[in-house]
């Protein structure tokens, strides 16, 4: 079942996907999950396959209708009321915009339906629950490795997030607290940042080309705020006849950016239990389709950027660096084995031996 759907989902764009557990679901036993991109390929080959995997074990009667809005908030939107319309209980929302995905939020909200925020942060009033990692920490991690690996004097590049994600922010608050002081101070100095859009790599790409020509090639490190990003670094610098001499940081742990640290071009990647964070959403979700009280799965709570408190699950976190970190990743991540790293040039790593 889960190899069929990620088959459909990948060659799917914005078309919806149901997927049914054992047993008969009715209309009135569907939910939907709103994925906001496919540039990275970790919301469905990863978080969908996951949550999808756990919904079918712990609420087989539930349907799941996938949408994917291909960076479009007006199609993520139409989606949610095509969901809505079609009777889904719940809405599990991976906002493309914290701010406009309120909408979404709200109008299910009218008609009764909760509103889960994975990962992103959706900011309404009417957001009920929320699973996430500290992606401040996880960005500080980032910016401390290149730290550690470069020296006083040197030059780095800041390829960020997507303007629209809120987690980009985040990501880059936790950057800042690290390097703030040293750009301040001097010991180490800001070459080129720039934002990505969509987080996508052509725009990373685009962007790390024009530090390179900007700054002459002296760039020491690349603090990126995820493995998108990083390969578009490394493959901008590999021209360079830098790829390799260069720390770069990532985010995700995908299996791209796992070979690329065995290569050692790129050299950290922050990890998250994304099957943890699917599990937990799940588990919250099969109590809101019974209507059932899910408090005490979600003890903790946070308040959103509109002032709500919303219900809050974090999850752990771990800094994964070089091939003791690909090993960590692999043991931990059930969606990633030893046999989908070492393909191409990594298999002739001293690792995949």
């Amino acid at each position: 079942m889960l190899s069929e759907f990620r088959k459909a989902v990948l060659a799917g764009g914005t078309a919806a996907l149901a997927v049914t557990g054992a047993g008969t679901a009715s209309a009135e036993d569907m939910v939907a999950l709103l994925l906001p991109e496919n540039v990275n390929p970790r919301w469905e080959q990863q978080d969908a396959a996951a949550f999808v995997a756990s919904m079918e074990e712990i609420a087989p009667d539930v349907q799941v209708e996938v949408f994917n809005a291909n960076n479009d908030t007006s199609v993520q939107q139409r989606q949610a009321e095509q969901a809505l319309t079609r009777g889904a209980k719940v809405l599990i929302v991976i906002p493309i915009d914290g701010e406009s995905s309120a909408i979404i939020a709200d109008s299910a909200a009218e008609e009764g339906i909760p509103t889960i925020a994975y990962d992103r942060m959706v900011n309404s009033e009417n957001t009920t629950f929320w699973v996430q990692a500290d992606l401040e920490g996880m960005g500080y991690d980032q910016a401390m490795h290149v730290i550690e690996n470069t020296m006083d004097g040197d030059t780095l590049v800041m390829l960020k997030g997507s303007p629209t994600d809120p987690n980009a922010a985040v990501i880059h608050n936790g950057q800042l607290r690290a390097l703030t002081p040293l750009f301040e101070s001097g010991a180490r100095i800001m070459g080129y940042e720039n934002w990505t859009p969509g987080w996508d790599p052509a725009i990373a790409r685009r962007s790390m080309d024009q530090a390179l020509t900007q700054l002459n090639n002296n760039v020491q490190g690349v603090v990126s705020s995820n493995d998108g990003n990083a390969g578009a670094a490394i493959a901008a610098m590999e021209e360079q006849g830098m790829a390799g001499t260069v720390p770069v940081s990532g985010l995700d742990c995908t299996v791209q950016a796992q070979q690329l640290m065995l290569l050692g071009k790129q050299t950290q990647c922050g990890w998250r239990p994304l099957a943890d964070m699917a599990a937990a959403a799940a588990q919250v979700t099969a109590r809101l389709v019974k209507g059932e009280d899910f408090s005490d799965l979600a003890p903790q709570t946070v308040v959103n950027g509109v002032g709500a408190e919303v219900a809050y699950v974090p999850v752990g976190s771990y800094s994964a660096v070089g091939a003791e970190g690909v090993a960590y990743v692999i043991e931990n991540d059930p969606s990633i084995t030893m046999e989908m790293v070492c393909q191409g040039e990594a298999a002739e790593t001293e690792f995949c031996q």
